[in-house]
């Protein structure tokens, strides 16, 4: 209810008359009237009695009450005034309750107001009603305005007054309404300036320091409290009051907590009146210092202590802690005013921390701090005013460097906790310099760190740490302690726990303050991005108007100093885990605001010492150690002076969490970490991952703490670069607690996190980041160096972590990324190496499979910048990188494969950069890579990729270490050439267009297109790289690959090389063909002869293949025959070419050349390489062939494929590949017009020349003697060598002239006189007793065959080489009896040689000599009438061969052979004796018959023996053929006696006398000396003898001359025969003779009878003389016989007596007569 409404105002009248007459009451009681009149009441009474009657007539009168209550106030309030005077407790007391309503409900005019100050006044003076005598005041002052000036000065004076009477209760009273009272006066001022407020108002005219007073331009209540104000100053300076007349006393303290008041709840007062702000600066500030006087002068110890307020030189507690209090206010307040004033405050207060002063003070000072602490506009204000001003005192770098020297003279002073310097321990005042906790024996210094209190705790100095105020709120103890007179008792650890909330809320303030006007700034700056820079104004806000930054940038340089000295001692000496995490988040705050400003030093100072707190102690970093350094030059200093700077100890006792393994070489031994050095490591990786972007070049501290830490901790990087623990490899392994145990995931998980907000950093942040880890890279590389200690493989891990996360903008850290990993790859530690390829690796497929903007197909340039470092890896040595490097190439095929395109030229390379000092399984992972490629990537990829592929898989095939894998990739050379052959049409539009931009450029360039087999068409060089690489693998030192790649090569050329175009044939023979024949021939020829143990492992070795030269053997035979076979095939083709003779020629020189090779192998296949170029055919004409791709003379493998596509993959537009290569080739190989036949003769005399040379050379015999090194060409060689000869003579059999079949004579002679070695003659020879030809001899015979039947069917000319063939073949009939010699060569007969002796062997040529034989036999049957035959007298050389086997007979190697010569010569003289006698005039047979005759009389009487061992049969079989050639002399020789020399018909008959007479062998039996005696031949010859003696038809003198020379050797005979019986009988005494000669004697008696006969009847005249002489001759021998003792003898004796009774008597007239 309001105090004006009616009721309130009924109410109020109702009051009053009640209060008036309970006065009057009272009164009349006090004071009884004298008499009963009224007029002997009293003036209490009456007064009361009149003011009822006023109330009621006012309430009568008027309708607004309260105003006219107002207005008569000093008559309505007069009455309780006068009852007051009375002094009388009960009517005062009523009166004054009367008072107070009265003023409540504000009905008190200023004069009334006045009267009642005044009887209030006197109520005090006379000591009555204290306290409603302030209640009173209280209620007049404060509800309403009306008291001002002198009155307002009285009654607050009334209130100072009874403040110091001697009752508590008044004086509390007292000064709490004197409190409110200042305060009332003070919110009317407030009030009259808001009533005011926005009226015009002349400024008022500045005071000047003289005019304190003059206060006319205030309004009332402003004056007021201007005039209040300024009388508290004089009494607080002990001064009398200008307007508080009548005060008695007044107390300093009362009087400076009224001013703290005033100044705190009213600063507004003083801010915007310039009189108060001059009482301030005049007044108030000179009263502060001046009272602080005697704080700045004591030094503790110097004097006793008093109570006496008054000042003295020591101290007052409560004078200075309200100083102090006052000082807070101004400062918050009014430093805006007092800049200077202020900065002597901020001075003092700094002072007041020293050591020296008493711990009570250093507590306040502490506490004032804190309160400034929690201001940070404050302290950017004080930053701004002092420190960056140049003259000025740096105040605000002092009051931090104050704190962190307070903290530290705490752990250095041991009086520290205690409330006075007169009861600190026994030495407890040490020097701040040089205190030292190792003398205190106190008992918080031992006893500390067994309790579980927060303590700071350092060298012994225990210091408990209270909760003393709450977050950013500066609550004081001892700045609230008004009611403390003496200095109170500091318990331990306040003053150190203050001072940690001040530093902790002056480095939480100044980091919110800068980071919240950052933001704002970078809210600002997009709008502002648009204009134009600007300069700021500098005539804005003066010249010295510094821009928010620079007040940042100097409030950090300022502060750091101090504050990392102090943080740093804290957290050392922290075990609290709550204050250790305030103090590192202190710390990574001012690390981070460092950052964020851009300052370098102290940013890296703070990390710095958060990096030695996460690290043992002692623990050897250089980094961190030249950075600490660093900053021992930095100043430290408080008001100039230096100040020494603690270092932490790290002594304190903390809870081991882990011990492991340092990474650096010192300390020895383990490490221990506790929880301390965790929570700090926690807190660097909070600063790296929240504010990684500012951190610089600071990433190298912590990367480099986090390195240690993580070593330490034995946390191992496992896939993509995450660190998870695990064991160390070497060493006593890392021991962990429990708690560490479950905090390392975290780590990690936080370590990775770490990492993985490296996306979020800016460009420059980010290779910041990069390089720190590059460098740290380098250290642990360094330090892996010479030693086997596992290294650290945290910033490799941490750099493949950080590229994986930044894929998005790999492109700026590529290239100081990868060239860091590959330096680390080429590192001899291999676990680091392992780790650096594992890292590039994991990179490069990362970054290939990474959706970059654009794709990487449309981004060339970036797909090869990642794909380069792979290339790189390529140069490093180690075995165990390049295998990661192949795994690498061989996941990225599989996953990328497809889109390679561009990059493939560096996948291949890749591939391809095998060596052969690598291992097996490198090179079988790099062949899995090239296999996946060739069977699955070849369409994909550019055509101009194709011959790089075809490189690499060369390089597998010439790579030594595996031969299975060289073998396999010839195989994919084959699978390429098919995919060449089946993608032809594609591959050669893209290639030549290619090659279109490839030679514009190099024409603009001027110069010449620099390809490989320019300037064949690009699709042809891709076949000649091809081949020129499986021309490099024929000619591998390994056998198995030789042969591999030269089937594989012959074998493609064959399939796909109709595809070339005819210039490129020509490099194809030449480049490729021939240059791989000349390197064939010459390592085979240089190849060594050392046999071969073993082919690796146990795989044993053919003899045939046991040296190098053998091996290498059978790569020239490949060779050779594939160059022959495609000269066969491809002839057409070739011979379009330019210069094929010369390429024939050089191909027959390879033939002759291998020919001649003394490796059998060789030599063979050489001829039948030959052979096979020989059966080649002239091409048809172009009407004859059958189709085009036949005259191509496409392969049959090419032809299948056209018609129908393999299996695996569809071919491609075959139809169009065919027509294609129809047109194309068959407009290039124009076929010679018809008519025009190809004239190949010299072709064909070349090889003939070369067949000659070859026969020459091969066929010479060696110089040397019986030498087995010589070179002895093999039988199967000469067998194929002569077999060449009729596929050759085909060809120039029309050139055949005499001098070549001399030339082959030769050879074949010389091919036929080889030996063999005894070795291989059980291969070769037959068994000597068989009749078998060997194959060289049936081929050197089929030759000769060859040429005769040539001759035959040829012309006339050619008929003159009869002779020649007859003489060869003759020559081949003496071996029967002769061998040839093969030089002087010493050969063995076959049956006396030793297989396993190295002997030579000769052949047995009597097979060959006795087919030879049956040749010319035959042969002169066809040709014994040609005019060459009789010219050249071939009977005549017949004869005289067959004469040496004849003569021999017997002694003949064979027996055959004497019988096939008798034989053959019965037939040739069948035949040519006929021609003989037509001749005989020419006189062309003239030589022949001697011959003849010898050759007779040296086989019917040859001088060898027959053998022991011939049976009877045989002989009769041997004596039938001597009888056959008796027969045939009796038959065509001697009838014809008159066309026969007669000296030869003479020799016939000698010959047949000879033959008449038995001869017999010694060595015969009895049994068979009848039949051995050679009888029957005996008996024909006889007879032939007597046939032509007693023949009486001689027509012819020669006829005649026959029968006297047969007659003559008749008798002659008979005479031997006769006598040599006659001897026989005597000495053979009893005993019978042999039936032979028996029979012979009868023979011969008959004989003799027979001949008597005949001479009888014959005319004397036609009978010799001397054969008459002959038979007389007879007689006596005959006498002789007749002692025989043989019946038969004696009866053909007396037959052969009888005839002779003719000649007893004597014709002694005929006799005369003839005479």
């Amino acid at each position: 209810m309001s105090t004006s409404s009616p009721e309130a105002v009924k109410k109020l009248l109702d009051n009053m008359q009640t209060d008036l007459r309970s006065l009057s009451m009272e009164c009349k009681k006090k004071f009884p009237p004298v008499k009963e009149g009224p007029e002997d009441l009293s003036s209490e009474t009456m007064a009361a009695e009149s003011g009822i009657v006023k109330i009621k007539t006012i309430a009568a009168r008027h309708t607004d009450v309260l105003a006219a209550l107002k207005e008569s106030s000093s008559e309505v309030v007069q009455p309780f005034l006068m009852g007051c005077g009375t002094k009388e407790p009960k009517i005062t007391q009523l009166c004054l309750a009367a008072i107070q309503r009265l003023m409540s409900h504000e009905v008190v005019s200023e004069a009334a107001a006045g009267n009642i100050i005044n009887m209030l006044w006197q109520l005090m003076e006379n000591g009555l009603e204290e306290l409603k005598l302030l209640q009173t005041v209280l209620v007049l002052l404060t509800t309403n305005t009306v008291v001002h000036d002198e009155v307002l000065s009285k009654a607050i004076v009334l209130c100072f007054r009874l403040h110091f009477t001697k009752d508590n209760i008044t004086n509390n009273t007292a000064a709490a309404t004197v409190r409110q009272v200042v305060t009332v006066v003070f919110e009317r001022m407030v009030a009259e300036d808001e009533r005011f407020k926005g009226l015009a108002e002349e400024p008022p005219a500045v005071q000047g320091n003289s005019n304190r007073r003059s206060v006319s331009t205030l309004r009332p209540s402003a004056k007021d409290a201007y005039m209040l104000f300024q009388d508290l100053c004089q009494l607080v300076n002990a001064d009398a009051p200008y307007w508080l007349v009548g005060m008695t006393e007044m107390t300093r303290t009362f009087g400076l907590e009224l001013l703290e008041s005033v100044l705190n709840d009213f600063p507004e007062v003083f801010l915007q009146h310039q009189e108060f702000s001059f009482l301030l600066k005049e007044r108030v500030c000179p009263l502060v210092i001046k009272l602080f006087s005697p704080n700045i002068k004591f030094r503790q110890g110097s004097c006793g202590s008093s109570a006496s307020p008054a000042p003295v030189e020591k101290p007052y507690f409560p004078i200075c802690m309200r100083l102090l209090r006052v000082v807070s206010v101004l400062i918050k307040h009014f430093y805006s005013l007092l800049v200077t004033e202020c900065e002597i405050f901020l001075s003092l207060l700094v002072k007041f921390l020293d050591g020296e002063k008493p711990q009570w003070l250093r507590a306040v000072a502490v506490e004032s701090v804190h309160r400034l602490c929690v201001q940070p506009h404050l302290l950017r204000s004080f930053c701004q005013s002092y420190d960056m001003k140049q003259h000025s005192t740096k105040v605000f770098r002092d009051i931090v460097n104050a704190l962190g020297s307070f903290i530290q003279s705490l752990f250095i002073l041991p009086s520290a906790g205690n409330s006075s310097s007169s009861n600190a321990p026994a030495g407890g005042s040490v020097s701040g310099g040089q205190g030292s906790a190792q003398g205190v024996q106190g008992a918080a210094g031992a006893g500390g760190p067994l309790t579980t209190q927060a303590a700071f705790e350092y060298r012994g100095t225990w210091i408990p740490l209270m909760n003393v105020s709450v977050q950013g709120s500066a609550k004081a103890t001892y700045l609230e302690m008004l009611d403390k007179v003496e200095p109170p008792s500091i318990p331990e650890g306040y003053a150190m726990s203050v001072a940690f909330s001040a530093l902790l809320d002056l480095v939480r303030g100044i980091t919110a303050m800068i980071e919240s006007a950052q933001a704002v700034e970078k809210q600002v700056a997009p709008v502002r991005e648009g204009a134009e820079p600007v300069k700021p104004p500098l005539s804005d806000g003066g010249p010295h108007e510094p821009l928010a930054h620079e007040v940042w940038e100097e409030m950090v340089n300022a502060c750091w100093c101090g504050l990392l000295a102090a943080l740093s001692l804290l957290l050392d000496a922290s075990t609290d885990e709550t204050a250790t995490e305030n103090i590192l988040k202190a710390e990574l705050s001012m690390a981070a605001l460092c950052g964020r400003l851009g300052l370098v030093t102290p940013r890296d100072a703070f990390i710095t010492a958060v990096c030695k707190a996460s690290l043992p102690p002692h623990y050897a970093l250089t980094i961190l150690s030249s950075n600490t350094a660093n900053l021992s030059n930095k100043v430290y200093s408080i008001q100039g002076q230096s100040v020494q700077m603690v270092s932490p100890s790290s002594e304190s006792h903390q809870q081991v969490v882990a011990v492991g393994q340092p990474l650096t070489a010192q300390p020895q031994g383990t490490v221990v970490l506790t929880a301390k050095n965790i929570q700090c490591m926690r807190t660097l990786l909070n600063l790296a991952h929240g504010h990684g972007v500012y951190l610089g070049t600071s990433w190298q501290l912590v990367l480099a703490t986090l390195q240690h830490l993580v070593w330490i901790l034995g946390l191992k990087p496992a896939v993509g670069g995450v660190l998870k623990p695990g064991r160390a490899v070497e060493g006593p392994s890392t021991v962990l607690t429990t708690a560490v145990m479950t905090d390392l995931p975290v780590i990690s998980n936080i370590l990775s996190r770490l990492f993985e907000s490296s996306q979020y950093l800016d460009d420059v942040s980010l290779h910041h980041l990069i390089n720190a880890l590059c460098s740290l890279s380098m250290e642990a590389m360094e330090m892996a160096y010479g030693n086997n200690k596992e290294p650290s493989l945290f910033a490799v891990a941490k750099l493949l972590e950080t590229g994986l996360v930044n894929m998005a903008r790999i492109e700026i850290l590529w290239r100081p990324l990868t060239a860091h990993l590959l330096e680390v790859c080429q590192h001899p530690n291999a676990r680091m190496r392992e780790w650096g390829a594992e890292a590039i690796t994991s990179l490069i497929k990362a970054g290939l499979s990474y959706k970059h903007q654009p794709l990487l197909s449309h981004n060339q340039r970036l797909q090869l910048l990642l794909l380069n470092p792979l290339k790189e890896l390529s140069n490093v040595l180690h075995a165990d990188i390049r295998q990661k490097q192949l795994e690498c190439v061989l996941q990225i095929l599989q996953n990328q494969g497809d889109s390679l395109g561009p990059g493939w030229p560096l996948v291949l390379g890749v591939i391809g950069a095998i060596r052969n000092d690598q291992g097996e399984s490198l090179i079988r992972t790099a062949f899995q890579c090239l296999q996946l490629v060739v069977t699955d990537f070849l369409p994909t990829m550019p055509c101009t990729c194709l011959q790089i592929v075809v490189d690499v898989a060369g390089s597998f095939g010439l790579q030594n270490q595996e031969l299975n894998i060289s073998l396999t990739s010839i195989g994919l050379l084959w699978n390429i050439s098919d995919y060449f052959f089946q993608r032809g049409e594609a591959i050669t539009e893209e290639l030549e267009k290619e090659e279109a931009v490839l030679v514009k450029q190099a024409q603009d360039k001027g110069e010449p297109l620099n390809r490989p087999f320019h300037p064949a068409p690009p699709f042809d060089c891709l076949w000649l790289c091809l081949y020129a690489k499986l021309g490099e693998l024929c000619v591998d030192p390994r056998p198995a690959v030789r042969k591999s790649s030269g089937q594989t090569m012959f074998s493609t050329i064959a399939a796909h090389g109709t595809l070339l175009q005819p210039s490129t044939w020509n490099i194809v023979v030449w480049k490729v063909l021939f240059h791989l024949l000349n390197c064939v021939r010459k390592s085979s020829t240089t190849a060594d002869k050392e046999k071969i143990e073993s082919g690796g492992g146990n795989i044993l070795i053919h003899h045939s293949r046991d040296t190098a030269e053998k091996q290498w053997a059978e790569t020239w035979v490949l060779t050779l025959a594939g160059v022959a076979r495609i000269f066969n095939n491809r002839r057409y083709l070739l011979q379009q070419l330019g210069d094929f003779f010369k390429a024939w020629e050089v191909l027959l020189d390879h033939i002759k050349s291998a020919a001649l090779s003394k490796n059998s192998e060789v030599s063979l296949a050489a001829l039948k390489s030959f052979q096979e170029i020989l059966q080649l055919v002239t091409p048809v004409k172009d009407t004859d062939k059958p189709d085009a791709l036949s005259a191509m003379d496409v392969s049959a493998v090419l032809m299948e494929s056209l018609q129908s596509s393999g299996p695996g993959r569809p071919l491609v537009r075959s139809d169009s590949l065919a027509e294609r290569l129809a047109q194309r080739y068959i407009a290039q190989l124009q076929l010679p017009p018809p008519g025009e036949e190809q004239d190949d003769s010299a072709l064909w005399w070349s090889a003939w020349n070369t067949w000659y040379r070859i026969g020459t050379e091969c066929t010479r015999p060696p110089t040397g003697g019986a030498d087995k090194q010589a070179f002895v060409p093999s039988q199967p060689f000469l067998t194929a060598l002569i077999q060449i000869f009729p596929a050759l003579y085909q060809h120039i059999a029309a050139g055949f002239s005499m001098e070549d079949l001399k030339k082959l004579g030769v050879i074949l002679h010389g091919a036929v006189s080889v030996p063999i070695s005894s070795d291989a003659s059980p291969f070769i020879l037959p068994s000597y007793t068989e009749a078998v030809l060997t194959s060289l001899q049936e081929v050197v015979l089929t030759s000769l065959d060859v040429l005769q039947k040539a001759i035959c069917v040829g012309s006339e000319n050619l008929q003159v080489m009869y002779p020649a063939i007859f003489q060869q073949l003759l020559l081949f009939v003496e071996f029967s009896c002769k061998p040839p010699q093969y030089g002087k060569m010493e050969t063995k007969h076959v049956a006396n040689a030793k297989y396993n002796q190295a002997e030579w062997v000769a052949l047995n040529y009597v097979p060959f000599a006795e087919r030879s034989l049956e040749v010319v036999v035959d042969l002169y049957h066809k040709t014994a009438c040609h005019k060459a035959v009789i010219n050249e007298k071939v009977l005549q050389s017949i004869i005289k061969t067959l004469r040496v086997p004849l003569g021999l007979k017997y002694a003949c190697p064979a027996e055959s052979t004497w019988k096939l010569a008798v034989s053959s010569l019965l037939k040739v003289l069948s035949i040519g004796l006929p021609v003989a006698r037509q001749q005989a005039s020419s006189g062309k047979f003239d030589t022949m018959w001697p011959e003849l005759a010898n050759a007779f009389e040296d086989f019917l009487f040859t001088k060898s023996t027959p053998p022991d061992n011939l049976s009877i049969q045989e002989f009769q079989g041997n004596e039938a053929v001597d009888v056959e050639v008796v027969q045939l002399i009796s038959a065509e020789i001697l009838p014809f006696a008159n066309f026969i020399p007669k000296e030869f018909v003479g020799r016939i008959m000698s010959m047949l006398n000879k033959g008449s007479i038995h001869s017999q062998s010694s060595s015969f039996t009895e049994a068979e000396m009848d039949v051995r005696m050679r009888e029957e031949f005996s008996k024909v010859c006889f007879e032939t003898l007597l046939q032509f003696s007693f023949s009486n038809k001689v027509t012819t003198p020669q006829e005649g001359y026959i029968s006297r020379m047969a007659l003559s050797v008749l008798l002659q005979r008979a005479q031997d025969v006769l006598r040599r019986y006659v001897e026989d009988e005597r000495l053979s005494g009893r005993c019978p003779l042999p039936r032979q000669q028996v029979t012979e004697i009868i023979f011969v008696l008959k004989a003799i009878s027979t001949l008597m006969d005949s001479l009888n009847k014959t005319q004397p005249e036609n009978v010799d003389g001397n054969v008459w002489v002959q038979v007389i001759a007879l007689y006596p021998t005959l006498v002789e016989c007749i002692t025989c003792s043989s019946p038969e003898v004696s009866s053909a004796l007396k037959d052969a007596l009888g005839p002779f009774k003719d000649f007893m008597q004597a014709p002694v007239s005929k006799v005369q007569n003839d005479i």
